[in-house]
């Protein structure tokens, strides 16, 4: 069993095989959202204030926070994200960057143990993010691509996932603190992209035994009602041994596949979270109504 630990100041979260699986909400990223970014860049970070509660409030259990914004001061701006985000909610964060100045002023700024958004197969990469995240004791996102690109074979994506993992022993960090990103690519325009994932998530877990995660919408970008494709996309990859994604909770088709996924792997307790979530209120209320009726000796009224 790999259990991956993050943690805020005050809370954990376990990313691992036999538990629910882990929701990592993706809207704090200023990539393609033109409004949020010129706040950021001007300095106003209330829409970064409402996007962590909102999705905190829709169940995310982490959030992914990026402050990647061309010709900004983006590691100053990703210490006050994380330094703000973490004034209002007490989930742990992902620090999301490729920039390793960036990852520093994130790191400096968090409390607890973040999950580094991430490290590649690039050997300058690695050399350059590893001995970070082993000096920080941080958990680290691996995506599996490096020089030559992104494979098209589930297999060489799989062999540099094993480099990463490899490498990261090397520098002190435990496998269990490697989740690897498989890489999902929008199936609009890659008909297999699906099965490669799912063949490649099984591998990870059986042979590397490590945690996975992904960023969930990128399966359906391009497609009508796509929102229902990333649902049923994390349902099967769920069901394939995925642990984690970075996702929008706010998709309610999306949050309910995922819950649903947990349900029917027997990681949600008795179905506790979905009933809590999705039972009818109406239904509760009658029903506590029906039995402080039969208490007092009456009966329910009929209609």
């Amino acid at each position: 069993m790999t259990d991956t630990v993050i943690s805020s100041a005050a809370k954990e979260v376990v990313i691992g095989f036999d538990r629910p699986f882990v929701m990592i909400g993706e809207r704090i990223n200023p990539t393609g959202r033109k409004l949020l970014a010129e706040e950021m860049k001007n300095g106003d970070f209330s829409r970064v204030e409402a996007d962590a509660l909102a999705q905190v409030r829709a169940g995310a259990h982490m959030l992914d926070v990026n402050a990647g914004i061309p010709l900004a001061d983006e590691p100053a701006l990703l210490g006050q994200a994380i330094r703000l985000v973490q004034s209002v909610t007490d989930v742990p964060l992902s620090i999301d960057s490729s920039i390793i100045e960036a990852l520093e002023a994130g790191i400096d700024a968090y409390e607890g143990k973040p999950l580094i958004n991430s490290v590649t197969g690039e050997q300058e990469v690695l050399d350059r993010v590893l001995p970070l995240v082993a000096k920080s004791g941080a958990a680290v996102v691996a995506i599996s691509n490096d020089e030559t690109g992104i494979s098209e074979d589930p297999d060489v994506r799989f062999e540099v996932a094993k480099k990463i993992v490899h490498t990261a022993r090397d520098h002190g960090i435990a496998t269990e603190d490697v989740v690897v990103d498989p890489l999902v690519m929008p199936i609009g325009a890659m008909g297999n992209a699906g099965r490669q994932v799912f063949h490649l998530v099984r591998r990870l877990r059986e042979e590397l035994g490590v945690n996975t995660t992904c960023g969930a919408s990128n399966v359906s970008f391009g497609l009508p009602n796509r929102h229902a494709v990333t649902g049923t996309f994390l349902s099967m990859a769920i069901g394939a041994g995925m642990t984690s994604a970075i996702m929008n909770p706010l998709h309610h088709e999306v949050k309910a596949a995922v819950m649903g996924a947990d349900v029917l792997m027997g990681t949600d307790l008795n179905c506790g979270a979905w009933i809590a979530e999705y039972r009818d209120p109406n239904v509760a209320s009658s029903a506590r109504g029906a039995r402080r009726n039969r208490r007092r000796g009456g009966s329910a009224a009929t209609t």
